[in-house]
């Protein structure tokens, strides 16, 4: 198991994480290793636009789009989930995304910003992601920005995207299973039991 190493601020506690949920883990920018890893794990923290930079600064959107091809497992976490859309708008700048999924990340409609907190997620019945998981389970939030709509119809591998949905101030889409790439905008690796509970399911499925 790779996480990917760009300078993302929160590497370890993302490798603590993936480590309490049984799996054995390396913190590497090395590209072989990240495209050869049984699962890659990419969490971000910050601005939409710094998470891009860094990540092109490894070619890391190249290792996605290449694990994905070959149908190999990826797991974006907060901000890089953003990233995998087609661009991200703050603060009226709009910044290019990997394109992965169509649409757009702008800012949330709310009385309260950043989103900061726990926060409870409306999951498909046929989640694998949430599976054991109680419909009042909660996770830990901390963004001011998301997706805010759902644009695509067919996923990878030719699944249907399962998309998880949470509210605050008005509905953002909080996770994606899409074939071989998964991504939450909460942090499963602050969430507690709960966000353990979640890996451990990610990691059955590799």
């Amino acid at each position: 198991m790779v996480i990917l190493d760009y300078g993302s601020g929160n590497l370890r506690s993302a490798e603590r994480a993936v480590q309490r949920a049984g799996a054995d883990v390396e913190v590497t920018a090395d590209p072989h290793a990240a495209l050869e890893a049984d699962g890659l794990v990419v969490p971000g923290v910050g601005a939409f636009s710094a998470c891009m930079e860094g990540l092109l600064s490894v070619s890391g959107e190249k290792i996605i789009g290449k694990r994905l091809a070959g149908g190999r497992p990826v797991l974006g976490i907060c901000v890089v989930m953003q990233i995998l859309f087609e661009r991200g708008v703050e603060h009226g700048e709009e910044a290019a995304g990997t394109g992965e999924w169509p649409g757009t990340v702008d800012r949330l409609e709310a009385e309260i910003l950043p989103h900061m907190g726990w926060n409870t997620v409306r999951a498909p019945e046929d989640s694998q992601l949430f599976a054991g998981l109680d419909a009042d389970t909660r996770f830990y939030f901390v963004h001011s920005y998301a997706a805010r709509t759902w644009e695509l119809d067919s996923g990878l591998a030719g699944q249907q995207p399962k998309v998880t949905w949470a509210h605050h101030g008005q509905d953002f889409v909080a996770a994606v299973e899409n074939g071989p790439l998964w991504a939450t905008q909460f942090h499963p690796e602050k969430s507690g039991d709960a966000g353990a509970h979640l890996l451990r399911n990610w990691l059955g499925t590799l």
